[in-house]
């Protein structure tokens, strides 16, 4: 058992840092961050922290890169502020993609920011569903990774699934697609998308499974441009589906996503709250639904306090 349990928000998703503070039965930690005209910026924790166990709730939005610098300003003020320990909680975690070394040099900037994030002083790190699993492995320190999917199937066994199927956008999120559809009890099928370049745009060529006649649910981890969640609706539409629904984590809607998205024919978009949606940009997405992870983060951040473990909340 650590010292007093206190979360902090930075500016990046206050909204979402008071659900987590209010389902854990706190009120947030008091700091006041400063930007000042030269860009700089300066964070200073209003309260008592020494022998405290921490959290600082900040996840990754525009300005992504202020919101970053932001965060490890947070983490290291807390740190020589005597906390006795400091989770980073990051519910979209910065850099995500690039996660590899696939092109000649170049860096891999979710490796930078592990590497930042225990130098700013974070003992461990919590975020959800990253794009690829092998991230952990960048960190020397505690990572945990919460999944979504409870949360999504809990949505979606409300509904009838008699004739659903779920759908791989392709055959890298096949694994956790299936998943998804063991627990709902459907089908599933794999859509073949090939990426040719860094335009972030991606075309789907082939479909392995049958839809025809069905309601497919699309499921993948985050959607940012929505390129390829048109491109994967259209081949459904042509393969005969009747419906089609998308279940995603992360909701970046990045660029003209909201008008990608109107055009894709979609029945429903379920996205959860990792990312903090502008209220415009949710008026103008269709048949938008956005569901709260709120719960889950305070369940992981009080399991964390008392040392128990996090994979019970996955199964």
């Amino acid at each position: 058992m650590q010292g007093e349990l206190i979360v902090f928000s930075g500016s990046s998703h206050y909204k979402l840092a008071q659900g987590i503070a209010s389902h854990i039965g706190l009120p947030l930690g008091r700091a006041r961050i400063t930007r000042f005209s030269n860009e700089n910026i300066k964070v200073k924790i209003d309260e008592n922290v020494r022998g405290a166990d921490v959290f600082v709730v900040q996840t990754s939005c525009p300005p992504v890169s202020d919101n970053l610098m932001e965060l490890l300003i947070m983490l290291d003020a807390l740190k020589f502020a005597s906390a006795s320990r400091v989770t980073a909680v990051l519910p979209y975690f910065p850099y995500a993609r690039s996660d590899k070394k696939d092109e000649s040099r170049i860096s891999i900037a979710a490796r930078l920011v592990a590497d930042l994030l225990q130098a700013s002083g974070a003992d461990r790190v919590l975020t959800m569903t990253l794009h690829a699993p092998q991230t952990l492995g960048f960190f020397r320190s505690p990572a945990d990774q919460l999944m979504a999917h409870p949360i999504l199937i809990q949505y979606f066994r409300q509904k009838d699934l008699s004739n659903a199927i779920v759908v791989a956008t392709d055959a890298g999120s096949a694994k956790f697609a299936g998943y998804f559809a063991k627990r709902i009890g459907t089908p599933m099928a794999v859509i073949d998308k090939r990426r040719m370049d860094d335009t972030e745009s991606a075309h789907s060529v082939a479909l392995i499974g049958d839809v025809k006649g069905k309601d497919a649910i699309i499921y993948d981890d985050e959607i940012a441009t929505g390129g390829s969640i048109r491109e994967a609706a259209r081949i459904l539409r042509d393969f005969g589906a009747r419906e089609v629904c998308v279940g995603v984590t992360h909701g970046v809607f990045s660029g003209n996503a909201p008008e990608t998205l109107n055009g894709a024919d979609l029945d429903e978009l379920v996205v959860t709250d990792t990312i903090p949606i502008p209220e415009a940009k949710q008026e103008s997405i269709k048949n938008l639904k956005i569901l709260t992870t709120a719960p889950m983060f305070g369940e992981a951040i009080n399991r964390i306090h008392a040392g128990r473990s996090l994979s019970e909340m996955m199964e």
